[in-house]
């Protein structure tokens, strides 16, 4: 059984024009996979691109996820649901919080033969660069271009946490940064595990130190200069002393990256 679909307004148009939008269309096509399927938890799940011409003659990237009993189980969720619709789930609910974040197509989940599956097209954010992928040329940027993404990355983490969720996952590989003439704009990526911060402080320390701990290239300056900016603040004060001191603790019995 097949619920109705979601389709997003502005990709109706060009999913229609290519007869892609139903669920049936998107499973079937043949598209190579951008990684290796995942076949854990007793099933798969892959991620290909896709480009659409739309009615003016430009191309629409996509990426187009799909999964087959690929369920985790959940304390709300306790015979699994498949990691896709907690991540359609979770980008409405960025949107709806006003957090910068990938956004979705199309998605529609059915049953077949007792087997859950999904299909998650989200828009390629081809304007944007990882974190991670602005650390391998971080040497080459110029210094004002280095405050701007370190300021773009931290209101992006305060904006999260002051909507009281987590990523629970901040690598720098899910943080996508772009600069432009005024500045650099910020959205999170891959929001299958983010949750409420249910533990408020500690939960908000957590998504920090693993920031913290994946990202070696900045220096201790920088570091410092995204902290009082995550924090709001000009200067080092109480408050900037006491959470640095909570990341290092936390960090300092994480060991190193493995």
């Amino acid at each position: 059984m097949t619920r109705k679909p979601f389709i997003a307004v502005n990709a109706h148009e060009v999913l229609q024009r290519h007869g892609l939008d139903s669920m049936d269309a998107l499973w079937a096509l043949q598209l190579e996979a951008v990684d290796a399927p995942n076949t854990g938890r007793g099933g798969w799940s892959s991620v290909h691109r896709l480009e659409l011409e739309d009615a003016n003659g430009t191309l629409q990237p996509f990426y187009l996820k799909r999964q087959d009993n690929h369920c985790p189980r959940t304390l709300h969720k306790p015979f699994g649901e498949p990691t896709f619709a907690r991540e359609f789930r979770a980008i409405q609910q960025y949107a709806r919080a006003g957090i910068p974040a990938l956004e979705a197509a199309f998605f529609a989940e059915r049953r077949v033969e007792g087997r859950a599956q999904a299909v998650l097209l989200t828009r390629a954010l081809d304007d944007y660069a990882p974190l991670d992928e602005w650390f391998e040329r971080w040497w080459q940027l110029a210094a004002a271009d280095i405050r701007m993404l370190i300021l773009s990355a931290a209101a992006l983490v305060r904006a999260l946490h002051n909507a009281d969720r987590i990523h629970n996952c901040l690598y720098p590989k899910h943080v996508f940064l772009k600069l432009h003439t005024d500045g650099a704009g910020a959205r999170f990526i891959d929001l299958e595990k983010t949750r409420r911060a249910l533990f408020g402080e500690r939960d908000r320390v957590r998504d920090l130190e693993t920031l913290h701990r994946r990202s070696e290239v900045p220096s201790r300056t920088q570091r410092l200069r995204f902290v009082l900016a995550y924090l709001g603040r000009t200067r080092v004060d109480s408050q900037a002393r006491d959470l640095i001191a909570r990341v290092l603790q936390r960090s300092a019995g994480k060991g190193p990256r493995p």
